[in-house]
């Protein structure tokens, strides 16, 4: 067969095109089947367990995420935070953490895996509503001894920054601490018991 008479660029541009469209198309096909590796959000109510990427959460700042239909916050702790903690021990609760409201290995004055890392379920302990981030220190709202911690708008609950619930309110007991463990530095694996690792 003759070569003669055969427009090269369109040819290339037939087979560029024709590529491009089968590239697409295996994508239609593709897509679907790995799509349905994923839980699906049934099973991520259920239970599944849930990453977080913290990499970017600065010191004092509070991080959201949604396990079990229930609000985890993750709250990057200051080193002012940390060490403030003790100092409120006389004032609260169940300071040492008594009522089994958290994994054992947080079991801690931090009540956590890692000091600087709080992870906790949102929920007042009291009727279920969220309590709101109040890291300021000293607002007239809540007082010159407040260091920082969680505000119950419903009915006036505090925590603090190891959602230990403070004396003299609603709430009878601690925020729950989730199974929780780290995957790496910058990952947190939500739902999952992996112990202190």
């Amino acid at each position: 067969m003759s070569a003669e008479g055969v427009d090269l660029k369109k040819r290339r541009f037939l087979t560029a095109a024709t590529s491009v469209v089968g590239a697409v198309g295996a994508g239609y096909v593709i897509y679907p089947f790995l799509a349905s590796w994923a839980p699906s959000e049934k099973a991520k109510a259920a239970g599944a367990p849930v990453e977080a990427d913290i990499s970017a959460l600065e010191p004092g700042q509070l991080m959201r995420v949604k396990w079990r239909g229930k609000p985890v916050w993750i709250v990057n702790r200051t080193e002012k935070n940390i060490a403030d903690l003790p100092s409120l021990d006389p004032k609260l609760v169940d300071p040492t953490s008594e009522v089994p409201q958290q994994p054992e290995y947080c079991k801690n004055p931090t009540r956590s895996i890692k000091p600087r890392y709080l992870v906790a379920i949102g929920i007042c302990t009291h009727l279920g509503c969220s309590p709101t981030y109040r890291p300021d220190v000293a607002p007239a709202d809540l007082g010159p001894e407040w260091v920082g911690g969680f505000f119950c708008p419903c009915h006036g609950s505090r925590f603090d920054l190891a959602a230990r619930v403070f004396k003299g309110v609603p709430a009878p007991t601690n925020l729950v601490i989730p199974p929780h463990q780290y995957l790496s530095d910058n990952v947190l694996l939500i739902g999952e018991d992996g112990g202190a690792s």
